[in-house]
């Protein structure tokens, strides 16, 4: 079988890959840090990047630094509901779509973080289906990292069908019930409003939308996204 166009994970024994020499902190805030990373390059080239690290991140296997949270919201007779957050980031000058979402305590993992941030930021109380390994947030900018977490929320149940949120103090969030069916519709209204929608998001109901059945065909309940008991 041939192999071309394929590209097979490089060994770490082997000489050709990159190499990292050490970090130095350039100066240091409550939150976040500036470091300079030196390292070598495949060639052999020693090389310097500068970047942003969270000071609060884990020093734990599989545990990122936060959390985001991918959740679903299902009520009998009604379209299932992704649950996302909107709320003003000084670094963009703007408002953004997001996935709610928070940063892991030192004692949390994962799951438990997920299901507290979105009690906190939406009111909501999930069950958690899967969580994702670490992935990387901004690798050319920063060392961030993030879980996503899966999660479902029974909307029938009583304490979720008046939900309250207690966010930070600071925080002032806007939860969204957008519509499975018509999420990419919805996220494309809030872009062409002025507001920011978050990668993640995007790529998801992007994604999603690929395989929703197109104008004049006929979808499965599952497409649609209709949840029945």
């Amino acid at each position: 079988m041939s192999t071309a166009g394929t590209s097979e994970p490089a060994s770490r024994a082997d000489a050709n890959t990159a190499e990292f020499i050490k970090q130095e902190t350039v100066h240091r805030e409550k939150w976040i840090s500036l470091e300079r990373i030196t390292y070598k390059d495949p060639s052999g080239k020693v090389r310097t990047w500068e970047m942003v690290e969270r000071t609060t991140k884990p020093q734990r296997v599989g545990v990122a630094d936060a959390v985001a949270m991918v959740t679903i919201l299902k009520r009998l007779l009604h379209y299932d509901c992704l649950i996302l957050v909107r709320q003003f980031r000084p670094p963009l000058k703007c408002y953004t779509i997001e996935f709610p979402a928070g940063l892991i305590d030192s004692d949390e993992m994962p799951s438990e973080a997920a299901i507290r941030e979105l009690k906190e930021e939406t009111g909501y109380v999930g069950t958690v289906s899967s969580v994702s390994p670490v992935t990387a947030m901004d690798p050319g900018l920063s060392a961030s990292t993030l879980n996503l977490v899966y999660m479902q929320i029974d909307g029938d149940e009583p304490f979720n069908q008046r939900p309250v949120s207690n966010p930070d103090e600071g925080e002032f969030i806007e939860v969204i019930q957008a519509p499975m069916h018509e999420l990419l519709h919805k996220l494309n209204e809030y872009s062409n409003a002025g507001d920011f929608v978050d990668a993640r998001v995007y790529t998801y109901a992007a994604t999603l939308a690929q395989f929703q059945p197109q104008e004049g065909e006929e979808g499965t309940d599952l497409q649609k996204g209709l949840f029945r008991k």
